[in-house]
């Protein structure tokens, strides 16, 4: 996310919404001392960063709810349930309730049961994917229990939490070291939650999937492979399982690795000939390009091929090693006895995101993930 998305959305938790807490609050817990908690969590709440917002208000919070966590859990639980969301027009309105579901997380730890029962009431208001990952790693056992019962719960958001709290790898979320080393604890939730009713819940579960990509790919592609295999279910539910699929292994797809295409339908491997390969020039310095060109021809007994066609750059590293950079090219649809011609130019400019190294580059053709050849070009120092 940008930083300018992030200076937006903090806006969502301002004075108003710190008034929209206290106001629900109080509605349901009279002792609430509203002026108080106002005073406080707006105080210094304008210099602040959205996830510094949240926890300024959540010691707010503390300072006018209980001590004990086991008083303060009905509270929340009950404002949950009738908490007003002060106009669906405003995109930000749910950020009021951001802090009220992490404050189990920071003071309902030492309660599990009674905090994840008070966060299944409460992530409908928004979302309690951050506050469930604490749990996760101080009450591993209990939670996946947990998260296992909801993948049958009746609301969609409690459902959602048990992907989108699990995912390893959660933007603004604590990284959930123990599954980024082992995903195996996670595939279940994901198993039973692959045909939800709900395309809210199978995104949560693509996106899950494509974060366990990121360090197990293979497992990615034997689960959704598994998944392809398995023909229970009707049509919708076959063709939803499908776009699950396409969405969990984009960055697969992104990084052109050659077991994904026949996932998504993609010839494997690509019957194929490649003439003509070339690159040009072979020496250049930093601020030029080179240009790679090749004829890719389709056989005349070869049926209608699905091609994604990329290219690897092969970058010279500071220690002199290489590491290769794929960048997409075309895909198309190659029929039988045709020939397709491709030319691209890739510029060798300094950005922010790549420091380039004197040495010898190799550019790589990639048809559906698979090596069609190789072509090597001299960076010279600039």
């Amino acid at each position: 996310m940008s930083d300018k998305q992030q200076r937006l959305m903090k806006d969502g938790l301002d004075r108003a919404a710190v008034e929209h807490i206290a106001a629900n609050l109080g509605r349901v817990w009279r002792p609430f001392p509203r002026e108080r908690f106002i005073r406080t969590a707006a105080t210094g709440l304008d210099a602040l960063e959205l996830k510094q917002r949240v926890a300024h208000v959540i010691t707010a919070l503390h300072d006018c709810l209980p001590d004990d966590f086991a008083r303060t859990a009905p509270i929340l639980t009950a404002t949950g349930r009738r908490w007003q969301s002060g106009g669906d027009a405003d995109a930000l309105a749910g950020f009021a309730a951001w802090p009220v579901i992490d404050y189990v997380a920071v003071h309902g730890l030492d309660h599990p049961e009674l905090a994840l029962d008070t966060l299944a009431e409460l992530t409908p208001l928004f979302s309690a994917e951050f506050a469930v990952r604490p749990f996760l790693i101080h009450h591993e056992s209990l939670t996946l229990a947990r998260l296992a019962e909801w993948t049958a719960h009746p609301d969609e958001h409690v459902r959602r939490l048990v992907s989108e709290g699990t995912r390893p790898r959660l933007p603004w979320g604590e990284r959930l070291a123990r599954f980024i080393a082992n995903p195996h604890p996670v595939i279940p939730l994901l198993d039973a939650l692959r045909d939800d009713s709900n395309e809210y819940v199978r995104r949560s579960v693509a996106n899950n999937l494509n974060d366990i990509s990121k360090d197990h790919p293979d497992l990615v592609v034997r689960t959704c492979r598994r998944w392809q295999r398995d023909r229970g279910g009707d049509a919708a539910q076959l063709k939803n399982r499908q776009r699950l699929i396409a969405r969990a292994t984009r960055t697969l797809v992104k990084e052109s690795h050659p077991d994904v295409w026949a996932l998504l339908g993609y010839a494997d491997p690509p019957e194929v000939r490649v003439t003509g390969l070339r690159l040009a020039p072979q020496t250049i310095r930093i601020g030029q390009a080179v240009t790679l060109c090749a004829t890719i021809h389709s056989p005349a007994h070869a049926a209608s091929q699905r091609l994604v066609i990329d290219y690897a750059v092969h970058h010279v590293k500071a220690a002199g090693h290489t590491t290769a950079k794929v960048f997409k090219l075309r895909t198309v649809a190659l029929p039988p006895g045709e020939k397709l011609t491709i030319s691209k130019r890739h510029d060798v400019r300094r950005i922010t995101t790549r420091h380039y190294h004197p040495g010898r580059h190799t550019v790589e053709l990639l048809i559906n993930g698979r090596s069609f050849g190789r072509r090597n070009f001299q960076l010279l120092e600039s």
